[in-house]
């Protein structure tokens, strides 16, 4: 129904159907309250977790920041605002650490590394029903007065993104065979569950296993890749202001995942065109080239059928009821992979200092409060996921428990609200080199002065 019509129609549909449908949206939002609160004791739990490690992480803080300033101090210099901001989290020790994998392995409980397809395809269901509940809501929000509709449908576009970036991380996690022990049912519900979501499955799962092998690597990691100094783009030095800093953002956040799947941006540069679209591209061995095949068909196949609704139901339509969302969805998939590899605490390594661990170290847990529920601890439980990729998520936290003592200082954990930590990283990790006063050369930090 268009939007023109039902102004002109409100008046006439009576007080009942108004009930009627405030009535059936009760219901429908009492639904999604019952499907948030299940497993209330685990999400206690985790809430109890956090809020313990924000007060270990700030005790923590407080004393690296005074042993910061008491240094600067006496040493008779002025303590810029930057360097307050600066040193909030000590860095990542770049030596190799004084424990293994398997070390690590070990202080972790056996049930943690179990994948049951049951429990897996519980979140699925849950995922995919609320995401359903919140679809049928949209169908009684024209019989709402005009003001609530305007309302409801900002609402909708918020709850919908973030259910849906749920259903894009277990997607991934099937990826990473963390979804069952059957590498065939893994492959089968990610590709589904992606390509709903316009991911072509099989392309980005090879890439980002990639990225997995070398992590923090300048050279061989495929995103987030920083740039030298003398590599830095005019235009980025045009846009390091305020005004430039949003409106990068904004195109970051809206077009950046779609933008490096078709075109490789922010990737690892290639000598040849790459695209995750294309089976020849260089991303790709012989051997994966079939798999991008069906990647590619399986993604027509979902864009013909958005095609065929949108002339049944109108383009408007799809936009409201998928395109926001999709686009919320690919923002939050965005900024959450952006910090979780972007910190001035965490290094960068050249082909003479880096190795796997000292990579996968690299990472940095952040806290997303709710939404680290949401979505399923890939926010607050990262770097557990790259030490041991194919651990399901409803084990993560208890693992990240387990092996925190061990890691010591090698684990980083930043609890600035992640808006607040999107904005203060887009203004200081504007490119990468080593420090001047170590003998490291191969070891990088990020910077921000030109």
């Amino acid at each position: 129904m268009q939007a023109s019509h039902v102004c002109k129609t409100m008046d006439r549909i009576p007080s009942s159907k108004f009930q009627c449908a405030s009535v059936r949206i009760t219901f429908c939002t009492v639904v999604l309250v019952l499907f948030v609160s299940i497993d209330t004791r685990n999400y206690y739990m985790a809430c109890n977790i956090t809020y313990l490690r924000y007060h270990v992480t700030l005790k923590k803080l407080n004393h690296y920041n005074t042993q910061v300033l008491a240094k600067k101090t006496m040493a008779g210099g002025g303590v810029t605002k930057f360097e307050v901001q600066q040193n909030t989290v000590s860095r990542v020790p770049n030596t190799n650490p004084p424990f293994t994998v398997g070390q690590l392995k070990k202080a972790i409980p056996p049930h943690c590394f179990q994948r049951s397809l049951l429990s897996s395809f519980y979140y699925v269901v849950c995922d995919l029903s609320l995401a359903f509940i919140l679809y049928i809501a949209t169908t009684y929000f024209h019989l709402l007065p005009h003001p609530l509709s305007l309302i409801a449908w900002p609402i909708y576009w918020v709850l919908q993104g973030c259910i849906l970036t749920g259903v894009w991380v277990i997607a991934h996690e099937c990826g990473h065979h963390a979804f069952s022990k059957y590498q065939w049912v893994d492959d089968l519900v990610g590709l589904t569950l992606h390509s709903a979501l316009l991911v072509p499955y099989f392309s980005w799962k090879i890439s980002h296993r990639r990225h997995h092998s070398n992590t923090g690597s300048l050279d061989r990691d495929e995103v987030f890749v920083p740039k030298s100094k003398s590599n830095v783009s005019w235009y980025h030095k045009c846009f390091n202001n305020p005004l430039g800093r949003a409106v990068s953002l904004l195109i970051t956040l809206t077009l950046g995942w779609p933008l490096y799947l078709a075109f490789n941006v922010s990737g690892r540069p290639y000598n040849h065109f790459a695209s995750h679209y294309h089976p020849y591209a260089p991303i790709y061995s012989d051997r994966e080239r079939l798999l991008i095949y069906v990647s590619d068909v399986t993604l027509l196949c979902v864009t013909y059928f958005l095609y065929l609704v949108a002339t049944v139901r109108g383009l408007v339509w799809l936009v409201c009821v998928y395109g926001v969302p999709w686009l919320i969805v690919n923002g939050f998939l965005v900024t959450i992979t952006y910090l979780q590899h972007t910190h001035s605490a965490l290094p960068h390594y050249d082909s003479s200092e880096w190795e796997w661990l000292k990579g996968a170290l690299a990472t940095m847990d952040r806290d997303y409060g709710i939404l680290n529920k949401v979505f399923h601890h890939i926010t607050d439980t990262h770097v557990t996921h790259h030490l041991f990729s194919t651990m399901p998520h409803y084990h993560a936290m208890e693992a990240t428990n387990a092996i925190k003592p061990i890691l010591g200082e090698y684990y980083q954990f930043d609890d600035t609200p992640f808006y607040k930590a999107l904005w203060r990283e887009a203004k200081e990790c504007l490119y990468v080199e080593p420090d001047d006063e170590t003998s490291q050369k191969g070891v990088f930090w990020y910077r921000n002065k030109f």
